[in-house]
């Protein structure tokens, strides 16, 4: 309604219509519209990433060291007011859970991030809203990628947000967040668990 499709359309990009709602949905057409390529990169085209820093994301898998890459705005430059208390803490919370469940420490939940194709197709995902980083990010320990970090710089978004923004969205979209920890996490033991006793390693 806003003419994003419009307007992303005379700049010379693909786009894609999507009826239903829903970040995960939307990231899920994206991929399946993107077809045959190397990596995949995700953002927000609300203004507040920063696309001339991709190549901070690109670098470590076009250079073999890493198969995915979050785009950490904790490690960046966050202008003021361009993450809320809210969001500042569900993502500690978040990734301190990810810390204990899974062993490794990632510092965001960052929505700017790459990964190799191949290595996205092992993930299977299927979070269709707002559960969809997180679940990308777990998945990824789960199936042993080779994560990574960059910093980038986050600033304050144009318009306001369905999540942040209201107090109904921040509550949603934690609720989901944690939720997909705690499935993942059960998924995740109960395939160690149906492995035959000799393979299993956790």
């Amino acid at each position: 309604t806003d003419q994003t499709s419009q307007i992303a359309r005379k700049a010379g990009a693909k786009t894609l219509y999507l009826a239903k709602a829903g970040y995960g949905r939307a990231c899920l057409a994206g991929v399946a519209g993107a077809g045959a390529c190397d990596i995949l990169v995700f953002l927000d085209a609300d203004g507040a990433d920063f696309p001339e820093q991709m190549d901070r994301l690109l670098r470590p898998i076009i250079e073999e060291e890493a198969d995915m890459v979050i785009g950490s705005r904790t490690l960046g430059q966050v202008e003021a007011g361009a993450l809320t208390l809210p969001q500042r803490f569900g993502n500690r919370l978040a990734c301190a859970l990810i810390g204990l469940f899974w062993g490794y420490a990632y510092t965001d939940l960052g929505p700017f991030r790459a990964i190799r194709k191949t290595a996205y197709d092992r993930l299977n995902m299927s979070a269709k809203t707002y559960g969809w980083t997180v679940q990308m990010q777990v998945r990824a320990l789960a199936k042993g990628l080779r994560v990574a970090e960059a910093p980038v710089d986050y600033a304050r978004r144009i318009g306001v947000s369905k999540i942040s923004g209201t107090v109904k969205g921040v509550i949603l979209a934690g609720t989901y967040i944690i939720a997909t920890i705690f499935i993942e996490c059960a998924r995740d033991k109960l395939a160690v668990l149906s492995l035959p006793a000799k393979d299993q390693k956790r």
